[in-house]
């Protein structure tokens, strides 16, 4: 196939109509869009609030455990009176 015989091919296919739309196609389409979009808010919110709630757990378990501080040597006794 050459260059002008794709072309008019090409031409052959946009020119053409398209298909009917099913009149309620339109309707249908909103409902489910919405219907997805609460899902994503919905979802989202979810983990936003996970995530701060795991922010909050770990900053009280950091609070009262204090992991950064070195724990005692127990294995040298204690020094006293020289």
């Amino acid at each position: 196939m050459n260059r002008i015989e794709r072309e008019a091919a090409a031409r052959r296919l946009m020119e053409r109509t398209p298909p009917p739309v099913p009149p309620d196609l339109h309707g249908e389409v909103l409902r489910r869009g919405g219907r997805m979009l609460r899902r994503r808010r919905r979802t989202r919110r979810l983990l936003w609030l996970l995530l701060c709630a795991a922010a909050v757990a770990f900053t009280v378990w950091a609070a009262t455990v204090h992991p950064w501080a070195e724990p005692p040597s127990t294995t040298t006794p204690p020094v006293s009176n020289w």
